[in-house]
């Protein structure tokens, strides 16, 4: 009965890597945990407008790794870099470590779902009716290149007092196919009538996957079954050669089969003393001397038929008609 899965988690380990990169101990996975969570908190509050898609974490025992995929770099960069710089020393002040902050460019991002949620999410902010910003997102994003998108929304929908889901799909979205890599995103729409959850699933094709290793080359049986095993591979022969070769008897050998006799050529005087098969014309040209061949039995056709003169016909005079 309907147990809805993340995509995210789903393929977690199996094709897709984990954005927390590190390990602690049982002692010091809790607060470490809590912190991770409160930077997340910090940075998607205070870079809201800079497109920021994923954060991914990587600790080291003196120091923090944050990379920052965001489709808007200016803003996060800003004049001179200052804004990164004032960035890294609110963080090195909250975890107490070095912190290198790392910044990576989304160049398509209409593929980003958390992007796509969050665009649809600041179109129901300014009272665009949420099938209109549905449609136009779904066909951005297929323009960018993706196989299938859905977009779904939850909540008091056109200001109405019931609330309901809407959701719209374009493509095929694959949610059960694990090499399938389809990106998730979620986020809420504060209006002045309550709040709407977004969610988006982008589905953009399927992970690579390695090729297949090639079977090895089949190793050919030496053509003469007598020949020793080691001797055939180029090696030594072992003892385990010997003994599998003194245990597999040699095989007999073929009987020798005589020669067929040869005809001897054919002469031409043999060739006239051999009697000719009689045909069938030459059986009914071959008759006694004294008798006379049976005439033909005439068909009706012939017999209607009768003998025309080789004479020419004289040409017809036709009569003239006199004029009164």
């Amino acid at each position: 009965m309907g147990h809805k899965v993340h995509p995210n988690g789903f393929r977690l380990g199996v094709y897709r890597n984990w954005e927390a990169k590190w390990f602690a101990p049982d002692k010091e996975y809790k607060p470490l945990l809590l912190e991770d969570v409160r930077l997340r908190r910090m940075l998607m509050i205070r870079l809201k407008n800079a497109g920021l898609a994923r954060i991914e974490t990587e600790r080291s025992s003196s120091a923090l790794t944050i990379t920052l995929h965001t489709a808007k770099p200016g803003i996060v960069i800003g004049k001179g870099g200052t804004s990164v710089d004032q960035l890294r020393d609110e963080l090195e002040k909250i975890t107490g470590k070095r912190v290198r902050v790392t910044i990576q460019e989304i160049k398509k991002p209409e593929l980003a779902a958390q992007l796509v949620a969050e665009n649809v999410a600041a179109q129901l902010e300014k009272r665009i009716a949420f099938r209109r910003a549905i449609k136009q997102s779904l066909m951005k994003t297929m323009r960018a290149g993706a196989q299938g998108v859905k977009i779904r929304v939850k909540g008091r929908l056109g200001g109405s007092e019931m609330a309901r889901v809407e959701w719209n799909r374009e493509g095929r979205v694959p949610l059960h196919t694990l090499k399938a890599d389809i990106d998730f995103g979620q986020t809420e729409a504060k209006t002045t009538f309550g709040r709407i959850g977004v969610s988006a699933w982008v589905y953009t094709g399927n992970f690579p996957t390695e090729a297949p290793p090639k079977p090895a080359a089949a190793v050919e049986e030496p053509a003469d079954a007598g020949v020793p095993v080691g001797v055939a591979i180029g090696e030594a022969p072992s003892p385990l050669a010997e003994l599998v070769q003194a245990a597999v008897p040699a095989p007999a050998p073929a009987p020798e089969v005589a020669p067929a006799a040869v005809p001897a050529p054919v002469t031409a005087e043999a060739a006239a003393a051999k009697p000719k098969r009689a045909t069938r014309a030459t059986k009914a040209s071959t008759t006694d001397a004294g008798e006379k061949p049976a005439p033909k039995r005439a068909t009706r056709a012939r017999a209607t038929t009768t003998e025309k003169s080789d004479a020419p016909k004289a040409p017809r005079a036709r009569a003239t008609k006199k004029k009164e």
